[in-house]
C-alpha cells in the first residue's frame, strides 16, 4: 500500500470526520465530503460563512479520520490550504465530480464555497478486519518521513518472554532482543507496562 492508496480510500469513504481547532483553542469535529483525490493531494470545500471556514483560515492544521464497511480506518493529519487561484474552475470541477452538490448549492450559489487542498502530511492505514491487525504509516507531499509510533524493545531485553505472553495480537518475536512486528502492533502498551526490566520504550525515544 502507498500514500495514494490511503487517499483513494478516503475518497471512497467520502463522508469522513474532520477535526479542527476554534478561536478559543477548543477541538471541533464534523463530517466533511472528500471531493477530489489525485497526485497525493486531497481536495474539499466549504462555505465562507461557516465556522469551519474560519477555523481553517486561522488554524490550518487538521485531522481526518474515515472508516469503511470492512473495518479499515485511514487517518490523515496535515495543513489545509485555501486555493485562491482559479477559484471558480475548482468549484465547477468539484461539482462535476460530485453532482449531489448541485442540490445543496444550486446555480451560482456554489461560488460561496471556497476550495481547499491538503498537499502534505501523515497518513495511517489501520485494518481491524485481519488477524493480527495490520497498520502502515506514510508521509506524503513534502513530508518525507512517516512518524514512528508504538513501542520498541531495546538491547536491555533479558529474553524472559513476558512481553510476548502479554501481547494480545501475538506480534512479538523471540530474539536478542525480542522484536515487535510493528505492522501488527495495537500500540496498547501491555508489553511496555509489564516488562520486568523496563527495556521497552516508545518509538522515537531510542534508536530503532
Amino acid at each position: 500500500m502507498k500514500a495514494q492508496d490511503c487517499l483513494n480510500l478516503l475518497r471512497e469513504m467520502r463522508d469522513v470526520a474532520f477535526a479542527t481547532v476554534d478561536a478559543q483553542g477548543r477541538p471541533r469535529n464534523r463530517i466533511i465530503d472528500v471531493m477530489i483525490v489525485e497526485e497525493n493531494h486531497l481536495y474539499f470545500c466549504t462555505a465562507r460563512g461557516k465556522d469551519f471556514y474560519q477555523e481553517l483560515i486561522t488554524h490550518p492544521d487538521v485531522a481526518i479520520t474515515g472508516l469503511n464497511s470492512d473495518w479499515q480506518t485511514v487517518r490523515l493529519t496535515g495543513k489545509a490550504r485555501r486555493l485562491t487561484e482559479d477559484h471558480d474552475q475548482w468549484i465547477d470541477r468539484i461539482f462535476k465530480e460530485n453532482p449531489s452538490m448541485n442540490g445543496v448549492y444550486p446555480g451560482d450559489s456554489r461560488y460561496i464555497l471556497d476550495p481547499f487542498v491538503i498537499e502534505a502530511g501523515e497518513l495511517e492505514f489501520f485494518d481491524l478486519s485481519s488477524h493480527p491487525i495490520h497498520r502502515e504509516s506514510f508521509a506524503f507531499g513534502t513530508d518525507k518521513t512517516a512518524p514512528q509510533r508504538g513501542f520498541l524493545i531495546t538491547d536491555a531485553c533479558i529474553q524472559c518472554g513476558t512481553c510476548q505472553r502479554n501481547c494480545p495480537q501475538g506480534c512479538i518475536e523471540e530474539g536478542t532482543p525480542f522484536k515487535i512486528q510493528q505492522e501488527a502492533c495495537l500500540h496498547c502498551g501491555l508489553c511496555f507496562e509489564n516488562c520486568p526490566v523496563s527495556c521497552i520504550v516508545r518509538r522515537g525515544e531510542a534508536a530503532d
